[in-house]
């Protein structure tokens, strides 16, 4: 016997120990303890965030794992107590139907070792076979359950696999831990990543979008406030609280000066290298809180993308086409599959085909000897994102179009057809609609794309633009630098015009703060072309007897006086000193 199967069995017997301890015995049947329609009532209302997160996010990435199988998913809470179940009820005795439904107890006491019940008293996921029930009634069953923790550790529920026994039990176990995982990463970022940056982390760079890797959310000082099960496996100990620098032997600033959502490798302290990628805090990347026609927008394009019902997003250039498909990749139900993004105005015109449909090895000169597999492919149970695509040729629009009524791709050289299952997502700095009256574009393409046509607002008709100014000055400040920006330039900054809406904004405040070292940004750290743009004449006040008149108009106030230039009192007295 191994040591896992060794395992297994001091867990099972351990159980049914604590079954003859509640007074059980073997031909007794099962009491599920059912909540009253009140009770059940408050407690969905209690724990309908981990409903959702389960329902909405984990079940659609997973299920279709089981195949054909008559098989159940059942949620509780960390009673034990049904939340919810998914799936085939063929299989349940009809005298057991009232206990495989939303408010019935499965603890040990009362039905015996079990799944789901001893799961939760051992904290560890745990398959129990038919033989292995206490209660002869329970027999006819097989499942495995995962225990659910939250981001602090607590354990919050469990999740079950039930099935008559026909499902194998490595299999099932594997996907119920997989489940339990991803929803344990779900759990964490629902509390975390709106405030805090995160790091995945795991030995493969092709596994860090699985639930499998490890976990960090921290801080602007590095320390981990939360970390998955995952990551206590790879780092070898709970790094909660410890700091990403002794961690990793990495300055903060080094790690976070890799770009975000792009792999690179790190060496963790006594342990192997690892493959890594960090992502800031959502409010530092979603520019769609806030901002009610932008919250319209992400739920309507949610909804029909979830009909495979394609979307067209417009606006002005640096409006936030990407960061937008961004957010809608991540609450959607795809949101552990691929998003590949093309950008269609930046390959080459000759290269289009070749990169968008792939090719075969040997397919034309100068190909590469394992042949392209395409954007289109590598997109196969994800989302495609075409960015710019008003500028793609003609002839390669042809051939987008058949690809998005057959769903299927005929790579060159090649005669066999692939199909993939994607969703369409479209994005376009120009008005398609004009594009098709001028010509320029399909008219077949422009309504396949289209099911849904919207326009992202440009920064200077938003109504939460101070709020993004903080959250982008917050992104891009060092941790020594202010914590604000002065009254003044935010001022300043809410009432330009930004003709390069959030990419200028962006573009700016990485200047300034670059300018301003660890001291507050002032007029003098921002670029020239934007305070023309601005043409606000005060603000470049230099001369003594302009700035004698703003010490006047203010009463000789100089705090204010500085507030309204956004500069600091120092720089203030050196100004009107001549310095």
């Amino acid at each position: 016997m191994d040591a896992s199967a060794s395992t297994h069995s001091q867990l099972i017997q351990a159980s049914w120990v604590r079954c003859r301890e509640h007074g059980l015995q073997p031909q007794h049947a099962p009491d599920f303890d059912c909540l009253s329609r009140a009770e059940l009532g408050a407690l969905l209302e209690r724990r309908q965030a981990l409903l959702r997160l389960t329902r909405e996010e984990v079940l659609p990435q997973y299920t279709h794992l089981l195949g054909n199988a008559s098989y159940l998913v059942m949620l509780a809470d960390a009673s034990g107590c049904l939340l919810d179940t998914w799936g085939s009820r063929r299989f349940i005795e009809p005298r057991q139907q009232h206990g495989f439904s939303a408010g019935a107890h499965w603890h040990e006491r009362g039905v015996g070792t079990n799944a789901l019940g001893t799961a939760l008293v051992c904290a560890e996921a745990i398959h129990v076979g038919q033989d292995e029930h206490f209660l002869r009634q329970n027999r006819y069953l097989s499942s495995a359950a995962a225990p659910l923790f939250d981001a602090a550790r607590r354990l919050v529920g469990g999740l079950d696999v039930a099935s008559d026994g026909y499902l194998p039990a490595s299999q099932t176990l594997g996907l119920v831990r997989m489940m339990g995982q991803s929803l344990e990463n779900r759990l964490i970022l629902a509390e975390h990543a709106d405030q805090h940056a995160q790091l995945l982390f795991n030995s493969a760079s092709d596994n860090l979008d699985s639930p499998w890797a490890g976990l960090l959310v921290f801080d602007e000082r590095g320390q981990v406030l939360a970390a998955n099960h995952r990551a206590d496996s790879l780092l070898g100990s709970n790094p909660l609280q410890q700091n990403i620098e002794q961690l990793f032997q990495l300055p903060l600033q080094h790690l976070l000066s890799h770009p975000r959502q792009q792999a690179f490798a790190l060496q963790a302290t006594g342990r192997n290298r690892f493959h890594c990628l960090w992502q800031p805090p959502r409010t530092a990347t979603s520019r769609c809180k806030g901002e009610p026609r932008l919250e319209k927008a992400l739920t309507q394009a949610g909804l029909l993308l979830e009909k495979d019902i394609p979307v067209l997003v417009q606006g002005e250039t640096g409006v936030g086409k990407e960061v937008f498909v961004n957010d809608l990749h991540r609450a959607s139900s795809r949101a552990n599959q691929p998003l590949v993004a093309v950008n269609c105005a930046a390959i080459p015109a000759e290269l289009v085909e070749s990169e968008l449909f792939g090719y075969d090895k040997g397919a034309f000169t100068g190909a590469h000897h394992k042949g392209n597999p395409g954007l289109i492919r590598k997109a196969d149970h994800g989302i495609l994102f075409l960015d710019e695509i008003g500028d793609m040729p003609l002839p390669t629009q042809a051939r987008l179009l058949r690809v998005l009524q057959s769903r299927s791709i005929q790579p060159l050289g090649s005669g066999e057809p692939v199909t993939v299952d994607i969703r369409v997502v479209s994005a376009s700095n120009r008005d398609l609609a004009d594009e098709v009256r001028a010509g320029r574009f399909r008219q077949d393409l422009y309504y396949r794309i289209a099911g849904l046509a919207l326009v992202l607002p440009p920064l200077r008709e938003r109504a939460d633009r101070r709020a993004l100014i903080e959250q982008l000055h917050a992104r891009y400040r060092d941790p020594g630098q202010p914590a604000r920006l002065p009254a003044g330039i935010i001022d300043l900054l809410d009432q330009h015009p930004w003709p390069g809406n959030l990419r200028e904004l962006g573009s700016v405040l990485q200047v300034a703060l670059a300018l301003a070292g660890n001291a507050p940004v002032g007029l003098e750290h921002l670029p020239a072309g934007f305070l023309a743009e601005s043409q606000v004449p005060v603000v470049l006040a230099t001369e003594g007897e302009d700035l004698q008149v703003l010490v006047a108009q203010a009463d000789g106030n100089l705090s204010a006086v500085a507030r309204r230039l956004g500069i600091s009192r120092t720089t203030l007295y050196k100004r009107l000193r001549g310095g």
